[in-house]
């Protein structure tokens, strides 16, 4: 498209939203448009914005929604109004022509101001399990984007398209992996294993990946994003034991997947669809307390595919997750066929797919 057009993406409130929203801006910034990303003012979009100095980021009011039957609704509703007005401010400001939503809080007060203007609108949803701001925004949607095709169901389907999810860009050439592994100061020549739980929180995961990695002993690495709250118990727990390096939040997650042999994580969207793009076997607990629980929906897809192991935190123990890790790691054809089940999975052109629409729009 030879127009420069001036585009907002609303995301944030967890990196499951923003993260994709930045691959979307990535590619639009490519091909020469102007694009602005709306986040919130949760600790975690300023941590992952901090290092995408390129592009333009503006924080908003809006929070997550409390209890309907909550005290917590009067600031809630306020602050909602405030980023409607604080939208449509932007919105008139910088002449913009599209409005994409990432879903969460974020993304409905700015996707609503966009409706009332008369602006087109696309709302994009990672989850198998849409999550309810997205069924809501979605009627004031002319395009709902899908990450996986089992959320098809949820929405009206003339405006349904697939188009996967976004990763960013930095994960389209990874470094090496013994160099990657030296970075983070593990040996080179032996496995590691990623944890990381996503910016929602993992203390109770984190717990049992320490206890199964002393209970694994030698010869098995751990990589642990623990998450800053947590980064400080966990690092006690661990004491000084060789072959576990403990993170409070990793800005160099190219690197941290390539040292990889294997993952455990949580199985929000957008972390998925970075395992898919990457072919990495993972083992996955979903979130306990997600709404909907819609990470268990996102897991039984990859676990269905073969690409991966779906756990419930509620039913797993110690000797379980080590006697896990150490099947699949001894077991090299095991590790080969999810890595050809996880990149099965994956849509390397989601973000041209997106970029596609909004200029359709």
């Amino acid at each position: 498209m030879s127009r420069k057009l001036s585009i907002v993406i609303a995301c944030g409130g967890t990196g499951g939203h923003l993260f994709p929203g930045i691959a979307v801006a990535e590619e639009l910034r490519r091909r020469g448009h102007n694009p602005l990303l709306l986040i919130s003012r949760k600790r975690v979009d300023a941590d992952a914005s901090a290092k995408y100095g390129g592009l333009d980021f503006v924080s908003v009011a809006a929070i997550a929604k409390p209890p309907t039957l909550s005290f917590r609704m009067i600031p809630f509703l306020v602050k909602l109004w405030r980023t409607v007005r604080q939208s449509r401010k932007i919105f008139k400001n910088r002449r913009v022509e599209v409005v994409l939503g990432m879903g969460g809080f974020t993304s409905l007060p700015p996707i609503y101001a966009a409706s009332k203007m008369g602006l087109p609108t696309a709302l994009h949803d990672s989850n198998a399990l849409p999550g309810k701001a997205n069924r809501l925004g979605a009627r004031w949607c002319n395009r709902v984007l899908l990450g996986l095709d089992a959320a098809r169901g949820y929405f009206e389907s003339g405006k349904v398209e697939v188009t996967g999810t976004p990763v960013r860009s930095e994960f389209g050439e990874l470094p090496d992996s013994r160099e990657a592994k030296v970075r983070f100061g593990l040996k080179p020549d032996q496995p590691v294993v990623l944890c990381f739980g996503g910016s929602q929180g993992a203390k109770a995961l984190n717990t049992l990946v320490v206890e199964a990695a002393n209970f694994l002993g030698e010869g098995v690495q751990w990589l642990h994003v623990a998450g800053r709250q947590d980064e400080e118990r966990v690092r006690e727990l661990v004491g000084g034991r060789e072959g576990h390096i403990v993170l409070g939040f990793c800005d160099d997650m190219p690197a941290a997947y390539a040292a990889s042999t294997l993952v455990i994580s949580r199985s929000g969207g957008a972390s998925l669809s970075e395992l898919s793009s990457l072919g990495l076997p993972s083992i996955l607990v979903p979130y306990p307390h997600a709404a909907d629980d819609h990470q268990t929906f996102n897991a039984r897809c990859f676990e269905e595919a073969g690409a991966s192991v779906l756990v419930p935190e509620s039913h797993l123990n110690v000797s379980d997750l080590a006697g896990l890790v150490g099947e699949i790691l001894g077991d090299p054809a095991k590790l080969e066929i999810m890595n050809q089940a996880a990149g099965a999975l994956s849509v390397m052109d989601a973000a041209e797919r997106i970029c596609d629409t909004l200029e359709e729009l």
